[in-house]
């Protein structure tokens, strides 16, 4: 991105559990196949239909880490090289609808050899276009350095990181 580009407001979703319905960023209501609860966090698993390069992705909302973990199912032809994608930001849990706010810091991880911290650059502009506040800001940062740092202690390995702090993560590997 160049500074000349026009910076997007953060991204916010809904996770509406009564209507197994989830709304994304541009105001489009998509169905839910799963919905799981779980003391940490919230798994979703939905269909991405009109999207060429992935036919359905799996993420687990994390509040307490503010990582949403996603693993994006490819279409043939438009695989990438990670394994779990990592997006930094307010994961807020309710009783029937769950809230998010992107941060824009990206985390791609290729288990057992990295991690690469994405779109800081976007943050920057935000701060600076008065989108998102500085502190919002160093909370984000904050957050993606403990993340690369907890992946860095464990070999890389998301699962083997977030199982040592409490949440056993499952997938259902498309």
């Amino acid at each position: 991105m160049t500074r000349g580009d026009i910076i997007h407001p953060p991204k916010r979703e809904t996770f509406d559990l009564v209507a197994r319905t989830n709304t994304d960023p541009k105001g489009i209501v998509r169905a839910v196949d799963e919905y799981v609860v779980q003391p940490w966090g919230l798994y979703v698993a939905r269909p991405t239909p009109g999207r060429v390069q992935f036919h359905y992705l799996e993420s687990w909302l994390l509040p307490s880490l503010g990582l949403r973990a996603t693993v994006f199912h490819y279409n043939p032809g438009h695989e990438r090289d990670h394994d779990y994608y990592l997006d930094v930001g307010e994961y807020t849990p309710g009783p029937q609808v769950w809230q998010s706010q992107d941060h824009y810091l990206d985390i791609e991880v290729r288990t057992g050899s990295g991690a690469d911290l994405a779109d800081v650059d976007e943050l920057l502009d935000a701060v600076s276009d008065g989108l998102l506040a500085p502190e919002i800001a160093q909370q984000a940062v904050q957050r993606a350095v403990h993340a690369v740092d907890g992946l860095a202690r464990n070999g890389y390995d998301l699962q083997r990181w977030l199982a040592g702090n409490g949440m056993e993560l499952r997938w259902r590997g498309l």
